[in-house]
Parts: C-alpha cells; sequence; structure tokens
C-alpha cells in the first residue's frame, strides 16, 4: 500500500509540473501576442491621421477581418519604406474603396 501511495504522489506531482508548464506557456503566449498588438499599434499611430485611425477603428468593429488585412497591409507599406507622409482619412477612404466588397443593389419587382 505505501508504494502505491508514492507511485499515486509521483503522479500528481507530474501531472501538476504539466500543469504548471502548460499555464506558463499559455501566459507567454498571451503576452507575445499582446506585445505584437501594441508594436501594430504604434506603427498605425505613426502613419494614420487620427481620423483615419477612428474610421478603421469602425471597419473593425463591422469587418474584423477586413480591418486586420487592411492593418497588414497598411504596417507593410510602412516597414517597405512606401509611406512617405501620414495616411489621412480620404487617402483610408480610396484605399478602402479598392478593398471592401461592393454592396449588391437588391431591386424587388412588384406585379
Amino acid at each position: 500500500m505505501a508504494m502505491d501511495d508514492e507511485e499515486l504522489d509521483a503522479i500528481r506531482r507530474r501531472k501538476l509540473m504539466e500543469l504548471q508548464n502548460a499555464q506558463d506557456q499559455a501566459v507567454a503566449q498571451q503576452q507575445m501576442r499582446e506585445q505584437q498588438q501594441a508594436q501594430r499599434q504604434t506603427v498605425l499611430r505613426q502613419i494614420l491621421t487620427p481620423e483615419a485611425r477612428e474610421r478603421l477603428g469602425r471597419i473593425e468593429l463591422a469587418y474584423p477581418d477586413l480591418a486586420d488585412s487592411i492593418e497588414n497591409q497598411l504596417i507593410a507599406l510602412a516597414q517597405s519604406g512606401r509611406v512617405q507622409r501620414a495616411i489621412d482619412d480620404a487617402t483610408l477612404k480610396q484605399i478602402l474603396e479598392r478593398v471592401m466588397p461592393r454592396k449588391r443593389d437588391i431591386k424587388i419587382e412588384r406585379r
């Protein structure tokens, strides 16, 4: 019986260590994601005017995937040095018009 208790304690310790390691990894991944997001926001703050950032924020509420894609493209442009001046709201509108899906007009005819 004493041997079973020792084995059970060893198994419990091993499981506890595994859970702690998994939790530590999850915390580290979360911190890395937060750090990457902070870096993205810093770059966007540098290349977008406040009005353009506000517009992008509103788009993110409606189309999160689209906003993420646009942010990635803008960051890539900034990192490659192709953004010479801050992107204003009008320029962002032009970019969005090219990227946004076209709305389809639905016409209902009654007979």
